[in-house]
């Protein structure tokens, strides 16, 4: 049986358990040795980060060949008409590739929300919308990458879900051990 981490990345963490340039890591967070971060994500982004003890199951869920579905709930400048968020399920052309298809939908600021620090930018003449984006690849800033691409840059993103794991009731910078067969 391996063990999974599921752990709430805080803003300004990097995922690796050596500091870089005054950031935190990993290490500040997750005192237990043996577990190796399954994936990344920026330092710049939040939410869920899955850690394990076992190499296959590491691989598993970062390989893109396995296609595991990763959840982001994005805040974004404007408000996302129905042509942005089409682009983004049809998939988005940007300088080195298209995208896969991905699922993209309005929603409501989510509920349990936690506040930033430092907070975002804000503008008093720009809305801002939550956007639940789905994407089952993940390169480097992509996220960010496809929102700007249909012309409403991320301000704040957080990735929710990997597969059938959530941040339910984590908050950042809180962690939860599971057994995975």
């Amino acid at each position: 049986m391996s063990r999974l981490i599921l752990f709430n990345k805080p803003y300004g963490v990097i995922c690796q358990f050596s500091p870089v340039n005054g950031h935190r890591s990993l290490k500040d967070f997750i005192p237990l040795p043996e577990f190796y971060p399954a994936g990344r994500l920026d330092t710049d982004s939040e939410g869920l980060v899955l850690l394990t003890d076992n190499g296959k199951l590491q691989n598993r869920i970062s390989d893109p060949k396995f296609k595991l579905p990763k959840t982001y709930w994005v805040q974004v400048e404007g408000e996302p008409d129905d042509t942005a968020l089409n682009k983004l399920c049809q998939g988005v052309v940007l300088r080195d590739f298209k995208t896969q298809p991905a699922e993209a939908h309005l929603i409501d600021e989510p509920s349990n929300l936690w506040s930033r620090s430092p907070p975002i930018r804000t503008r008093k003449n720009i809305a801002t919308a939550w956007i639940s984006l789905t994407i089952k690849e993940g390169k480097n800033r992509q996220i960010r990458r496809m929102t700007a691409a249909v012309s409403f840059p991320t301000l704040r993103l957080i990735r929710y879900a990997i597969g059938q794991y959530t941040l339910h009731n984590l908050a950042p910078g809180e962690w939860c051990i599971v057994s995975v067969q």
